[in-house]
């Protein structure tokens, strides 16, 4: 925690790609858009007011609002103006926390000496961002990263909110539980049927019966958090704690002619970003997310770390089949996810006899093993020469693609 002062700033631009495709072609300003087509990368405030939302299917987007321009996007610009925001802030302190492409946590403690207070500081970097990018940016001021972040989004749009010390709690128990941190859609549902609805009645809530609830993990965190007890410093310097990827598919059979092709494409993303970074992994964990929003997850631990496309596939193949396995009743996919954790640098392989094991070849030391390290490593090689398209593994060409992978990209470039 960083003490009794509101010196954390939690810096969010506003609906950012809208907002850019709204600063690139003035036409669109004050008109509902959406970036993407099949599915809904991204919409602007004039969008939300009719319901679209981030991870719509375009039809349902334009049934909801039949003026609804979709634009395909401008990577290269989304990536130029995410720096130049950042780099705005960066300009009052080196203590930032960058966590997306759009937004990052900054502590001013140290430079209010020559900035002015933390109010003063998060009134010029807005006013810097709107007039060296024209692009609108929320900002949050308070004693914690979590208040940092409920405050930025209690502003929006375009708006600063400071919280004081003195009133934090009051602040913060008003609100709607939805706004904390790691409450999603399902685990709003799951409070509001102990009758949870704002952060508040949270707070007061029993903590075992949160834990009950949410499991004993989630419960303890978020019924901290409802209290403001937020110990956590801004880290300039993360180091990857996992690596991961995730397709929204709408709404897909749960079958593998969906599945198998899907999971190899995010095997794929992860095995190359691992690689490039001489990174391997132990813990596969998978997720799948059914048609009414709910999630199930299954991980393996592996006794040796691997980066391979291949095995990073078959496993989170087994671990999907046992998932669905154990939820017959689910019909529907509508998102597939991988992680890999327990990430290890530079680690050595160990050669091992041929044995003929049934999982050789998910083996990095074994024959074939080595013989699939060999094989990403030059089709990392050729699309470092040659682009990203340029070659890829048969299995993964038919996956469905709803979200561009440049968009991806902007998400998972740092790791």
């Amino acid at each position: 925690m960083s003490g009794s002062t509101a010196t954390i700033l939690h810096a969010d631009l506003d609906a950012f790609y809208a907002s850019v495709e709204q600063l690139l072609d003035p036409r669109l300003r004050g008109k509902p858009i959406a970036v993407g087509g099949g599915v809904v990368l991204a919409a602007s405030y004039e969008a939300r007011a009719f319901g679209v939302r981030s991870g719509m299917p375009g039809r349902r987007a334009r049934q909801l609002c039949p003026d609804l321009v979709c634009v395909g996007g401008h990577f290269d610009e989304y990536q130029r103006l995410g720096d130049a925001a950042i780099g705005v802030l960066s300009d009052f302190t080196p203590a930032i926390e960058r966590i997306s492409i759009d937004e990052a946590f900054a502590d001013v403690a140290g430079c209010t000496h020559l900035f002015g207070s933390p109010a003063e500081i998060a009134r010029t970097v807005r006013a810097r961002v709107r007039a060296e990018l024209g692009l609108p940016m929320s900002i949050g001021v308070a004693r914690t990263k979590h208040l940092a972040k409920i405050a930025s989004q209690v502003a929006k749009p375009d708006g600063l909110v400071v919280v004081d010390p003195e009133t934090e709690l009051k602040f913060l128990h008003d609100l709607p539980v939805a706004l904390m941190w790691g409450v999603g859609p399902a685990t709003e549902a799951r409070l509001a049927k102990i009758g949870v609805a704002t952060i508040g009645q949270l707070a007061e809530s029993s903590p075992e019966s949160v834990e009950r609830l949410l499991g004993h993990a989630v419960g303890s965190k978020l019924t901290a958090l409802a209290w403001n007890r937020d110990p956590r410093h801004i880290q300039t310097r993360r180091r990857a704690r996992s690596a991961g990827a995730q397709s929204a598919l709408g709404r897909q059979p749960a079958i593998e002619r969906v599945f198998k092709p899907t999971l190899h494409h995010l095997a794929d993303r992860i095995g190359a970003r691992l690689r490039a970074k001489s990174l391997t992994g132990r813990t596969i964990t998978v997720r799948v997310r059914f048609a009414d929003l709910r999630s199930v997850t299954r991980s393996r631990t592996l006794q040796a770390p691997i980066s391979a496309t291949r095995a990073l596939a078959e496993i989170a193949e087994d671990l999907v089949r046992d998932a669905l396995a154990d939820h017959l009743h689910e019909k529907t996919i509508s998102l597939l996810a991988i992680a890999v954790s327990q990430l290890e640098a530079h680690a050595i392989v160990q050669l091992e006899l041929p044995l003929g094991l049934a999982d050789e070849g998910r083996r990095p030391g074994t024959k074939n093993g080595l013989a699939r390290s060999r094989a990403d490593r030059a089709i990392d090689a050729i699309r470092e020469r040659f682009g990203g398209q340029a070659v890829d593994y048969g299995s993964g060409t038919r996956a469905v693609r709803s979200v561009p992978d440049e968009f991806r990209r902007l998400a998972e470039r740092d790791l």
